[in-house]
């Protein structure tokens, strides 16, 4: 478990010295983004100037305990860079995010950034999505019950998140199914099904937005560029 951590730490450090001053930077979600947002926190207080822009309430909290200036899309919509993590990458750059419940306003921070930076340890890394990690489907409340079965025909399993016995909700309001595979033969044809079921707000994969990956391993870093 420690070891784990410590690829963690190293990768999420090693992507902080990506961020220069002036900089309108996504603060991404997770274990590995943490070690980020305390690096950066670091930084700001030896004399570094950025603007983050967080994924989630959690993130705002810990950025803004480190001295970190924090802002919104409404007063910056386009963003420098994003830094953050994921639960499955592909060797193309494909990912699955969402475990730690915030895909909705991670994709929408990707989405108008400059540079999609992902970091996370080894065992993110994947031959084929699906492969480890279920993907996460973000579902308005009022349609779970008319969603799930609909995304049970597209996978192996689709189970409804729960959290301390009950529905998880995320910082959005709402529910998350998560959908497991063997594997995922076409991811894009996946999300085109997934996104056109009613009630469905967003999923997990992430295709086509990354343009790096910074890996942790045991002999060091690791890094995956995208090819064009």
């Amino acid at each position: 478990m420690q070891e784990a951590e410590n690829l963690k730490k190293l990768a999420g450090e090693k992507a902080a010295e990506l961020v220069t001053d002036g900089m309108i930077v996504g603060l991404g979600t997770g274990s590995t983004v943490y070690y980020t947002v305390m690096e950066l926190g670091k930084r700001t207080r030896a004399g570094l100037r950025f603007t983050g822009i967080p994924t989630s309430k959690a993130t705002e909290k810990l950025a803004v305990t480190q001295g970190i200036n924090i802002s919104t899309l409404d007063e910056h919509p386009v963003i420098d860079i994003t830094i953050d993590g994921a639960d499955e990458v592909a060797p193309n750059l494909d990912l699955i995010k969402g475990l730690g419940g915030a895909l909705l306003r991670e994709k929408v921070v990707a989405s108008v950034s400059k540079r999609l930076v992902i970091v996370a340890d080894e065992s993110k890394s994947v031959t084929y999505l699906g492969s480890k990690s279920p993907v996460p489907v973000e579902v308005l409340p009022f349609a779970l019950a008319a969603v799930k079965p609909r995304l049970s025909e597209l996978c192996k399993k689709a189970d409804a998140r729960m959290k301390a016995g009950c529905l998880y909700v995320t910082d959005n309001g709402n529910h998350i199914i998560d959908c497991k595979f063997d594997t995922i033969p076409n991811p894009k044809n996946l999300e085109s099904e997934m996104n056109c079921i009613p009630g469905v707000v967003e999923n997990g994969l992430f295709l086509g937005m990354a343009e790096r990956a910074i890996l942790g391993t045991a002999g060091g870093i690791r890094t995956i560029e995208k090819t064009t």
